[in-house]
């Protein structure tokens, strides 16, 4: 078995677009009186993972468990404490700021909720346009027709683009976010739970848009959501945290048929099903999350796991790679097999 996800050898060193090592956070919880920190939120703790070029990743869990925190670390919203950050061969940890600034167009966000991520005195057509001007895409003539050419890209007609965010519904604004994502042409799109806040109605809509806005222009997608029911319909990999833990990535199919980690099958289990007929065993979590000002020593989904083995409560399993390209931090997998069968 090969420790930790730097051993994602199944793509090409060529392939892979982000490569996340050692990502860490912590946040000052409380301070003496000279303002120093004295305890700290360990909101990311020693995050690893691949994101390889035209696929979609997606980062699940509860909330609280720091996958938005990662998010907002590769868009520079929020600097790593420690760990690094290679994306497309570039450390961007390493770079100064001026120098990192010169990546963030590559990288672009959608934001969670549609109406604050607006500024709601511009129109969106300025909306749209801003960050072409300001990063130089385009001259100046050439503008209004590439924001014509955006709002066709994502379902809106070119002559709403004089109109206010609050003059459109909510899967609308959120549409009017991806065409500003999509306008300085990014290599990797970062989608903080875009549908979350949009009624279910209007979620596979959007859903459906994402997906074909990526295989129209070859777009690599960090998908972020709370429940593995959304980003199965989007995401080629998946990755499951709890509590700043990675804790399995694999790809889609293996991780809905056969997940390894006992936090996966417990978030599977919570998906309702649409056919009566079928038979799904709800597990139930008992205990509570730990503290992140405190985490526990051992694995950190311990303390309500179903399958505990020796040894959960003391040391915090590696990562590792049991499966082709399927990772599990789990203490039932360290002797190389499968161990104990979960039902």
């Amino acid at each position: 078995m090969s420790e930790n996800v730097e051993s994602q050898s199944a793509a090409p060193e060529q392939d892979v677009l982000l490569d996340v090592r050692h990502l860490t956070k912590r946040f000052a919880a409380e301070t003496n009186f000279f303002g120093r920190a004295t305890s700290y939120v360990q909101a990311v703790d020693d995050v690893s993972f691949q994101i390889r070029r035209g696929e979609a990743f997606g980062l699940v869990g509860e909330s609280g468990c720091g996958k938005t925190t990662v998010g907002k670390m590769l868009v520079n919203l929020l600097a790593p404490t420690s760990g690094t950050i290679i994306f497309d061969g570039h450390d961007l940890t390493a770079m100064k700021r001026s120098e990192r600034k010169r990546y963030c167009k590559d990288i672009q966000l959608i934001f969670q909720d549609p109406y604050a991520s607006l500024n709601p005195r511009m129109r969106i057509g300025d909306i749209i346009a801003e960050p072409i001007i300001t990063n130089n895409i385009l001259p100046k003539d050439q503008v209004e027709s590439r924001v014509d050419e955006l709002l066709e890209c994502v379902g809106l007609a070119n002559y709403m683009r004089n109109r206010y965010p609050h003059e459109f519904s909510g899967g609308q604004r959120q549409r009017v976010g991806i065409a500003r994502a999509l306008a300085v042409n990014p290599k990797l799109i970062v989608c903080d739970e875009p549908v979350s806040a949009l009624d279910v109605s209007i979620q596979a809509q959007v859903l459906n848009l994402l997906d074909d806005l990526k295989e129209r222009f070859g777009l690599t997608y960090l998908f972020i959501a709370h429940g593995l029911n959304v980003v199965k319909h989007v995401s080629d990999r998946v990755g499951v945290m709890y509590l700043g833990k990675m804790m399995e990535i694999a790809p889609k199919k293996s991780l809905y048929a056969d997940p390894l980690s006992p936090y996966t099958q417990a978030l599977l289990s919570a998906i309702p099903s649409v056919d009566p007929a079928a038979k799904r065993e709800r597990i139930i979590l008992e205990g509570d999350v730990p503290s992140p000002i405190d985490p526990p020593a051992g694995c950190r989904f311990a303390g309500r796991c179903f399958a505990k083995v020796e040894g959960c409560d003391e040391v915090m399993p590696p990562l590792s790679e049991v499966k082709p390209d399927h990772c599990v931090a789990c203490h039932r997998f360290d002797a190389g097999g499968p161990g104990a069968a979960v039902a």
